[in-house]
């Protein structure tokens, strides 16, 4: 019996043996064809001897044989080859607004500035496609002792573009000028008390944190500036230094050329490709942006073929007339809010440092209404600082649906009632001409009956809510005792709740007494208006939330006086210190949330960014015991726990947290969609972005 390894071996010698008879044969016919193949004489000839209708037929058979070939090969290219990005093409942007600083270490308020701060410079780390902090200019990094030491080592072929080696001395250089305070960095806060050092060689740095802090990774983010280019510039010059409109870099692109217009300003950024990145380099050779005044002269613009990509909220008819843009919609940790100050200098009675007003003025704004107008559905409601549905957390325990009934229930409880105007108001003092004074049951009579009756029978006191009868009679019967109960129950926190009581008694004693002659005292009164200022930024979208705000807010009979401000300047002037009553607003948390800055008592004055100046001192242990964790399990608990607390205390109103929308031309490939850290983000990834192509074999 033949083994399974011998019958194998046979098989193997007869296919070899097979397969050398069919080569052999192969290559027989194949050099008999050619060596009998036609010579060009032969072929004048036999076209001489055809008739003209066998010429005809020859050459269509020989057409037909050729595209038959031509079909196949392009079929079997196209099918064993992929189309894959190449070098090549350019990317012309649209902005509104103009370059200040394209310089790290001033990027503040300035979405110009970050946009290109974000294609120009390099981090020790950086955002991926995805979110997630990956290292960049840093080769790798270790956390030591519990969080509390950072240990960078850089890559060796770093180098800026203009070809001067980039090492830890630019690094260290970048965090000492934010940390100084005669540079004037927004960032300064973010740094202070975290020490630097070099370690082991040119290539190491150590960053030394007081406390343990999880978010200090994404700090790393931060972009670093040439120290032989800025070094030898003295503070009060850092921001006239042309460095900033020309910036020596070290991403992927640099700098080329800038053109301004005849009034100044700048209209037009070039930058190429970057031959000495440290990275894989990008397939685009060039990107150009160009800066407008307004929204819609940059969308003009577009449609006349200026530009190729621009981010706008004002964009309407899409796709219609823009079939030619890609939509990208990214998500972003942030939300805007009125923060509101309760300690308003401009008015004396500090009206929003009342809870009750807070507490009114959340339930009197319909979130949704104010999507739907002024983002065009484009958003998503915020109800709380830690996004719960970006970062996984739960939602709140309290969240305060529109409910305009329960807001103007709120507001006539804390005394401020409507006037003939529809406005609220509320009485402070008052030259009396009459005082109850006197306990009053059914049965009582005379003029303080009276009085009593006219009380309840006039709106805003009473009414016809109140005492539908109306009935002025000197005598408290039947109809009078139920005015008075229904009159304490709608003023129960101050009637009847000290008592005790959750229903009226129909007796006029001490406490009903004190809200009666509060409300219908006679004479000259000194009112407190229940209205304050809204100061927002110029910024169209801001404004129609604010217009939206203060019409909702009307309904319920506060005024709102609106102002809006040019963004460098809300800055400086109102938002440092602090010279504002409602603040329309946004804040970014990052891909690791971090509240600590917007939210702990030690942030309320600047640098800090603590906007509703909130003090709570649960709150602040919450927040130091979450950015001091290692533990994601225990920083989420602490953030859930610190949002219920802050939530429940009303120090602003949380609005909504826009869709960023990103429309690009389709010629532009290689864009992704993925969450972001800020609006620059969307640049994190423009290495592979491309317009031409190549095809390559699989």
């Amino acid at each position: 019996m033949y083994s399974f390894k011998k019958i194998a071996s046979q098989l193997k010698d007869k296919t070899y043996q097979a397969g050398r008879r069919v080569g052999s044969f192969c290559g027989f016919y194949f050099k008999k064809i050619c060596s009998d193949w036609p010579s060009k004489s032969q072929w004048r000839q036999f076209l001489k001897v055809l008739t003209k209708e066998e010429k005809i037929a020859f050459f269509v058979l020989l057409s037909f044989a050729i595209s038959s070939f031509s079909f196949l090969f392009i079929g079997f290219y196209l099918k064993n080859t992929e189309l894959q990005a190449a070098k090549g093409g350019s990317y012309i942007e649209g902005v509104v607004g103009q370059p200040r600083f394209i310089n790290p270490i001033y990027i503040g308020s300035s979405d110009v500035d970050r946009d290109l701060v974000e294609i120009l410079f390099s981090g020790l780390m950086k955002y991926n496609q995805e979110g997630k902090i990956i290292p960049d200019l840093a080769e790798k990094y270790e956390i030591k002792e519990g969080g509390k030491i950072y240990e960078i080592t850089l890559r060796e072929d770093l180098c800026w573009s203009d070809g001067s080696p980039l090492t830890s001395d630019d690094v260290i250089f970048t965090v000492k000028t934010i940390q100084n305070p005669d540079y004037k960095s927004p960032l300064r806060a973010r740094w202070l008390g975290v020490e630097i050092e070099k370690f082991s060689n040119d290539l190491g740095i150590r960053f030394k944190l007081k406390n343990p802090y999880t978010p200090f990774l994404e700090s790393l983010t931060l972009k670093i500036i040439p120290k032989h280019i800025w070094e030898g510039i003295p503070p009060e010059n850092f921001p006239l230094a042309a460095y900033n409109l020309k910036p020596i870099s070290s991403g992927p692109f640099k700098f080329q050329k800038l053109n301004h217009s005849k009034e100044g300003s700048v209209e037009r950024l070039e930058l190429v490709r970057d031959p000495k990145y440290f990275g894989s380099p990008p397939f685009l050779s060039k990107i150009t942006f160009v800066f407008f005044e307004t929204e819609k002269e940059l969308i003009k613009n577009y449609q006349r073929g200026k530009i190729q990509g621009f981010s706008s909220s004002l964009i309407e008819g899409f796709p219609g007339k823009y079939r030619n843009l890609n939509l990208y919609s990214f998500s972003l940790p942030r939300y805007f809010a009125v923060f509101l100050n309760p300690n308003t200098q401009g008015n004396e009675a500090q009206i929003l440092s009342q809870k009750d007003i807070r507490l009114a003025l959340n339930y009197a704004t319909n979130k949704e209404e104010i999507i739907e107008k002024v983002l065009s559905g484009k958003g998503k409601t915020v109800n709380s600082p830690v996004l719960p549905d970006i970062y996984g957390f739960s939602t709140p325990e309290k969240i305060y649906e529109f409910n305009l009934e329960k807001a103007e229930e709120i507001l006539d409880n804390a005394g401020f009632l409507k006037n003939e105007q529809g406005n609220r108001e509320k009485i402070v003092k008052q030259a009396s001409t009459f005082q109850f004074k006197s306990d009053l049951k059914s049965g009582s009579q005379g003029q303080e009956v009276k009085e009593l009756q006219e009380c309840l029978s006039s709106p805003p006191t009473g009414g016809p809510d109140i005492y539908p009868e109306g009935e002025i009679t000197g005598y408290f019967g039947e109809k009078t005792e139920k005015a008075v109960i229904k009159f304490q129950e709608k003023y129960a926190k101050e009637i009847l709740e000290p008592w005790g009581f959750s229903k009226g008694t129909g007796l006029v004693q001490k406490t009903t007494r004190t809200k009666l002659n509060e409300l219908c005292a006679r004479g000259e009164a000194e009112t407190l208006p229940l209205k304050f200022s809204l100061t927002t930024t110029d910024q169209p979208v801001l404004v129609e939330t604010a217009q939206e705000l203060k019409s909702q807010w009307q309904k319920i009979g506060i005024q709102v006086d609106i102002k809006t401000i040019e963004p460098s300047v809300l800055t400086r002037e109102i938002i440092q210190p602090r010279k504002y009553e409602g603040l329309l607003f946004g804040e970014v948390l990052g891909i690791i949330p971090d509240p600590f800055p917007f939210w702990h008592s030690d942030q309320k004055k600047d640098p800090g960014l603590n906007l509703a100046i909130y003090q709570n001192e649960k709150v602040d242990k919450l927040l130091e015991q979450a950015r001091e964790s290692q533990n994601p399990q225990e920083r989420k608990a602490k953030l859930e726990a610190f949002q219920d607390i802050l939530i429940n205390d009303a120090p602003c109103i949380f609005l909504y947290s826009p869709d960023y929308l990103y429309f690009v031309d389709k010629k532009i490939k290689g864009i992704e969609s993925e969450i972001i850290a800020s609006p620059a983000g969307r640049f994190a990834n423009i290495k592979n972005w491309y317009t031409e192509t190549k095809r390559a074999w699989e």
